[in-house]
């Protein structure tokens, strides 16, 4: 089993050893715990197509009102006449 990484790009380089100093940590504990955190959210993350649908489930259920949205609509709701 490898388990050497190498990272060949400074900026890259930079970002870990800053969040290292920052964090007062090693760099394999920073690195472990900054990949660790990324997992668990992403793998939380609700997926797009799942948000929208919770959403137009949530629109669907109001009534329609037959209300017109023109603009004496909105102008009764921005208080002008």
């Amino acid at each position: 089993m490898e388990m050497a990484f190498s990272v060949k790009d400074e900026s890259t380089d930079a970002a870990v050893r800053r969040l290292t100093k920052l964090k007062n940590m090693s760099l394999t504990d920073t690195i472990r715990d900054a990949v660790e955190q990324e997992y668990q959210r992403s793998r939380g993350a609700i997926p797009l197509p799942q948000r929208l649908k919770a959403l137009a489930e949530l629109y669907r259920a109001f009534p329609e009102t037959g209300a017109q949205a023109d603009k004496a609509f909105f102008d009764d709701l921005s208080g002008n006449s």
